[in-house]
C-alpha cells in the first residue's frame, strides 16, 4: 500500500498559499476545526506542517502538523479529507513523521486523541503507539461540554 500511495500522491510542506484547502476539509472533517490562526500560527512557529496531495488532480488529500520539543514530538493534527480515508494516506503521514522525528533527534512521539474517535485510536495502536495517559476536558464537545482527550505514545528509540 506505501508504495501505492508514494507514487500516486505528492508529499510536500504546507504553506500560507494552501490554508483555503486545508481549512476546506479542516471544516468538513470536524465539527470542532482549527482555526485558520491556529494553522498560521503553527507555520509562523516553525512546526513540521506536510501535505499530501493527490498527484494525478492536484487535491489534497490530507495534512499532518507537529511541533519538535525536547527531544520530543508532539502530533498537534493529522486530518485525511473524509472521501480519501481507508486508502492508506494517514499511515503514509504517519511513516513520515516519524522519518522526520528520528532524523531530529527526538525519542517519544505524543498525540491526544478523542476516545470517541475509534477509527484514529486504531491507526495509532496498528502503528505500535500505546493508551498512556488522559487528559480531563480537553476538547470542545456538544452543547458547551466538554470531551476528555487520551494520551498516546510511541517510543522512537
Amino acid at each position: 500500500m506505501a508504495d501505492d500511495v508514494r507514487s500516486a500522491c505528492l508529499f510536500r510542506p504546507v504553506n500560507a498559499a494552501d490554508l483555503d484547502e486545508v481549512m476546506r476539509i479542516e471544516h468538513i472533517a470536524y465539527d470542532f476545526p482549527w482555526t485558520r490562526g491556529n494553522f498560521v500560527d503553527s507555520l509562523a512557529s516553525g512546526h513540521w506542517a506536510q501535505g499530501l496531495w493527490e498527484r494525478a488532480s492536484g487535491l489534497l488529500l490530507g495534512y499532518g502538523w507537529a511541533s519538535l520539543g525536547a527531544a520530543e514530538v508532539h502530533l498537534l493534527n493529522l486530518t485525511i479529507a473524509p472521501w480519501a480515508q481507508g486508502r492508506g494516506y494517514a499511515r503514509y503521514l504517519l511513516d513520515q513523521l516519524v522519518e522526520w522525528s528520528c532524523a531530529a533527534g527526538a525519542e517519544q512521539l505524543w498525540l491526544e486523541v478523542r476516545p470517541t474517535n475509534a477509527r484514529a485510536i486504531a491507526l495509532y495502536q496498528r502503528y505500535g503507539m500505546d493508551i498512556v495517559g488522559q487528559r480531563p476536558r480537553y476538547y470542545p464537545a456538544a452543547h458547551g461540554l466538554r470531551e476528555d482527550a487520551w494520551v498516546m505514545g510511541l517510543r522512537l528509540v
